[in-house]
Protein backbone atom coordinates (compact mmCIF):
# COMPACT_ATOMS: atom_id res chain seq x y z
CA UNK A 1 0.00 0.00 0.00
CA UNK A 2 1.23 3.40 -0.25
CA UNK A 3 -0.06 6.44 2.04
CA UNK A 4 -0.36 10.04 0.21
CA UNK A 5 0.23 12.03 3.46
CA UNK A 6 1.78 15.23 4.83
CA UNK A 7 3.85 14.85 8.29
CA UNK A 8 1.77 17.44 9.99
CA UNK A 9 -1.84 16.46 8.41
CA UNK A 10 -4.04 15.45 11.24
CA UNK A 11 -5.83 13.63 9.09
CA UNK A 12 -2.83 11.96 8.05
CA UNK A 13 -1.63 11.38 11.57
CA UNK A 14 -5.03 9.42 12.60
CA UNK A 15 -4.69 7.38 9.30
CA UNK A 16 -0.75 6.27 10.13
CA UNK A 17 -1.99 5.24 13.90
CA UNK A 18 -4.53 3.50 12.42
CA UNK A 19 -2.34 1.69 9.86
CA UNK A 20 0.14 1.08 12.77
CA UNK A 21 -2.31 -0.52 15.25
CA UNK A 22 -2.95 -2.56 12.60
CA UNK A 23 0.60 -3.56 11.66
CA UNK A 24 -0.21 -3.03 8.51
CA UNK A 25 3.12 -1.59 6.51
CA UNK A 26 2.88 1.07 3.83
CA UNK A 27 4.85 3.57 1.24
CA UNK A 28 4.82 6.51 2.80
CA UNK A 29 4.92 9.29 -0.54
CA UNK A 30 5.09 12.53 1.21
CA UNK A 31 2.54 15.15 -0.38
CA UNK A 32 3.98 18.78 1.20
CA UNK A 33 1.09 21.28 1.75
CA UNK A 34 3.26 24.42 2.22
CA UNK A 35 4.22 23.73 -0.88
CA UNK A 36 1.35 23.17 -2.39
CA UNK A 37 1.95 19.88 -3.78
CA UNK A 38 -1.81 18.92 -3.28
CA UNK A 39 -3.19 21.03 -6.14
CA UNK A 40 -0.75 20.07 -8.86
CA UNK A 41 -2.61 17.85 -11.79
CA UNK A 42 -0.15 14.71 -11.12
CA UNK A 43 -1.94 14.24 -7.30
CA UNK A 44 -5.53 15.58 -8.42
CA UNK A 45 -5.04 12.38 -10.65
CA UNK A 46 -4.73 10.17 -7.26
CA UNK A 47 -7.76 12.44 -5.10
CA UNK A 48 -9.63 14.73 -7.38
CA UNK A 49 -10.57 16.65 -4.05
CA UNK A 50 -6.84 17.21 -3.68
CA UNK A 51 -6.72 16.60 0.02
CA UNK A 52 -4.56 13.90 2.29
CA UNK A 53 -4.62 11.33 2.91
CA UNK A 54 -5.23 8.82 0.08
CA UNK A 55 -4.57 5.29 0.25
CA UNK A 56 -3.48 3.57 -2.61
CA UNK A 57 -4.33 -0.16 -1.92
CA UNK A 58 -2.00 -3.00 -3.96
CA UNK A 59 -4.30 -3.55 -6.44
CA UNK A 60 -4.09 0.54 -7.40
CA UNK A 61 -7.25 1.42 -5.91
CA UNK A 62 -7.05 4.82 -4.10
CA UNK A 63 -9.09 5.09 -0.79
CA UNK A 64 -9.59 8.85 0.17
CA UNK A 65 -10.92 10.43 3.34
CA UNK A 66 -9.52 9.83 6.69
CA UNK A 67 -12.82 8.25 8.36
CA UNK A 68 -13.43 6.22 4.75
CA UNK A 69 -9.98 4.42 5.32
CA UNK A 70 -9.97 3.80 8.47
CA UNK A 71 -13.59 2.23 7.99
CA UNK A 72 -12.21 0.08 5.39
CA UNK A 73 -9.47 -0.78 7.64
CA UNK A 74 -11.39 -2.10 10.45
CA UNK A 75 -13.41 -3.82 8.09
CA UNK A 76 -10.43 -5.60 6.32
CA UNK A 77 -8.34 -5.81 9.43
CA UNK A 78 -10.64 -6.73 11.93
CA UNK A 79 -7.89 -7.43 14.20
CA UNK A 80 -7.09 -6.02 17.06
CA UNK A 81 -10.22 -4.16 17.06
CA UNK A 82 -10.57 -0.57 17.11
CA UNK A 83 -14.65 -0.55 18.08
CA UNK A 84 -15.86 -1.98 20.37
CA UNK A 85 -17.96 -5.44 19.95
CA UNK A 86 -21.33 -4.19 21.17
CA UNK A 87 -23.44 -1.42 19.40
CA UNK A 88 -23.57 0.78 22.20
CA UNK A 89 -20.09 0.89 22.55
CA UNK A 90 -19.27 1.63 19.28
CA UNK A 91 -21.66 4.15 19.11
CA UNK A 92 -20.02 5.47 21.85
CA UNK A 93 -16.45 5.41 20.35
CA UNK A 94 -17.49 6.73 17.18
CA UNK A 95 -19.61 9.88 18.74
CA UNK A 96 -15.82 10.80 20.69
CA UNK A 97 -14.09 10.44 17.28
CA UNK A 98 -16.73 12.84 15.30
CA UNK A 99 -15.98 15.34 18.58
CA UNK A 100 -12.72 15.62 16.79
CA UNK A 101 -13.16 14.29 13.21
CA UNK A 102 -16.58 16.87 12.63
CA UNK A 103 -16.53 19.42 14.88
CA UNK A 104 -12.96 20.38 15.78
CA UNK A 105 -10.44 19.77 13.12
CA UNK A 106 -12.36 20.56 9.92
CA UNK A 107 -12.55 24.56 11.57
CA UNK A 108 -9.29 24.44 12.67
CA UNK A 109 -7.49 22.70 8.89
CA UNK A 110 -4.87 24.42 6.98
CA UNK A 111 -7.30 25.55 4.47
CA UNK A 112 -9.24 27.07 6.69
CA UNK A 113 -6.80 28.62 8.23
CA UNK A 114 -4.63 30.18 5.18
CA UNK A 115 -8.68 31.31 4.18
CA UNK A 116 -8.44 33.55 7.31
CA UNK A 117 -4.74 34.63 6.99
CA UNK A 118 -5.64 36.06 3.27
CA UNK A 119 -8.97 36.97 3.39
CA UNK A 120 -9.56 38.66 6.81
CA UNK A 121 -5.59 39.11 7.68
CA UNK A 122 -5.34 36.94 10.64
CA UNK A 123 -2.09 37.06 12.38
CA UNK A 124 -1.08 33.89 14.26
CA UNK A 125 -2.42 35.41 17.46
CA UNK A 126 -5.86 35.74 15.95
CA UNK A 127 -5.08 31.86 14.03
CA UNK A 128 -4.23 30.64 17.79
CA UNK A 129 -7.83 32.53 19.38
CA UNK A 130 -9.50 30.47 16.57
CA UNK A 131 -8.05 27.47 16.83
CA UNK A 132 -8.11 27.36 20.83
CA UNK A 133 -11.60 28.17 20.74
CA UNK A 134 -12.71 25.09 18.74
CA UNK A 135 -10.76 22.87 20.44
CA UNK A 136 -11.74 24.01 24.11
CA UNK A 137 -15.22 23.64 23.26
CA UNK A 138 -14.86 20.30 22.15
CA UNK A 139 -12.37 18.70 24.21
CA UNK A 140 -14.71 20.39 27.37
CA UNK A 141 -17.07 17.51 25.99
CA UNK A 142 -15.18 15.23 25.45
CA UNK A 143 -13.83 15.00 28.69
CA UNK A 144 -17.23 15.29 30.57
CA UNK A 145 -18.51 12.19 27.85
CA UNK A 146 -14.87 10.26 29.70
CA UNK A 147 -15.66 11.49 33.19
CA UNK A 148 -19.22 10.39 32.98
CA UNK A 149 -18.29 7.17 31.47
CA UNK A 150 -18.05 4.00 33.81
CA UNK A 151 -16.38 1.30 31.20
CA UNK A 152 -13.61 4.27 30.64
CA UNK A 153 -10.03 2.47 31.37
CA UNK A 154 -6.45 3.71 30.10
CA UNK A 155 -7.60 4.78 26.85
CA UNK A 156 -10.73 6.60 25.39
CA UNK A 157 -13.16 3.55 26.15
CA UNK A 158 -11.21 0.51 28.33
CA UNK A 159 -7.96 -0.59 28.36
CA UNK A 160 -6.71 -0.90 24.50
CA UNK A 161 -6.88 1.84 22.09
CA UNK A 162 -9.95 2.68 19.69
CA UNK A 163 -10.90 4.54 16.92
CA UNK A 164 -11.70 7.57 19.66
CA UNK A 165 -8.07 7.67 20.26
CA UNK A 166 -6.84 6.85 16.53
CA UNK A 167 -8.88 10.48 16.07
CA UNK A 168 -8.19 12.23 19.85
CA UNK A 169 -4.15 11.93 19.59
CA UNK A 170 -3.84 14.19 16.99
CA UNK A 171 -5.67 16.61 17.90
CA UNK A 172 -4.08 16.89 21.25
CA UNK A 173 -0.72 17.63 19.35
CA UNK A 174 -2.52 20.10 17.11
CA UNK A 175 -3.46 21.67 20.37
CA UNK A 176 -0.10 22.10 21.50
CA UNK A 177 0.86 23.25 18.19
CA UNK A 178 -1.33 26.44 18.49
CA UNK A 179 -0.78 26.37 22.54
CA UNK A 180 -3.58 25.44 23.74
CA UNK A 181 -2.88 24.70 28.00
CA UNK A 182 -4.05 21.00 28.10
CA UNK A 183 -4.07 21.13 31.97
CA UNK A 184 -7.85 21.96 31.29
CA UNK A 185 -8.29 18.24 30.71
CA UNK A 186 -6.84 16.00 33.06
CA UNK A 187 -8.83 12.86 31.40
CA UNK A 188 -7.74 13.63 27.81
CA UNK A 189 -3.86 14.03 29.30
CA UNK A 190 -4.04 10.96 30.62
CA UNK A 191 -5.41 9.52 27.54
CA UNK A 192 -2.52 10.85 25.36
CA UNK A 193 0.06 9.82 28.02
CA UNK A 194 -1.34 5.78 27.82
CA UNK A 195 -1.19 6.30 24.03
CA UNK A 196 2.43 7.75 23.68
CA UNK A 197 3.64 4.77 25.97
CA UNK A 198 2.71 3.07 22.64
CA UNK A 199 4.64 2.21 19.58
CA UNK A 200 2.11 2.70 17.13
CA UNK A 201 1.42 5.68 18.24
CA UNK A 202 4.81 6.81 18.43
CA UNK A 203 5.96 6.13 14.93
CA UNK A 204 2.81 8.07 13.94
CA UNK A 205 4.24 11.40 15.57
CA UNK A 206 4.83 13.89 12.69
CA UNK A 207 8.43 14.74 14.11
CA UNK A 208 8.91 11.02 13.35
CA UNK A 209 7.90 11.44 9.65
CA UNK A 210 10.23 11.61 7.03
CA UNK A 211 9.70 15.03 5.31
CA UNK A 212 9.43 16.32 9.21
CA UNK A 213 10.18 19.92 8.86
Amino acid sequence: MKLYNFWRSGTSHRTRIALNLKGLGYEYLAVHLGKEAHLTDSFKAVNPQMLVPALELDDGEVLIQSPAIIEWLEDTHPAPALLPSDPGGRARVRALAAIVGNDIHPINNRRILEHLRKTFGADEAAINTWCGTWITAGFDAYEALLAADARRGRFSFGDTPTVADVYLIPQVESARRFQVDLLRWPLISAIDQACGELDSFRRAAPARQPDAA
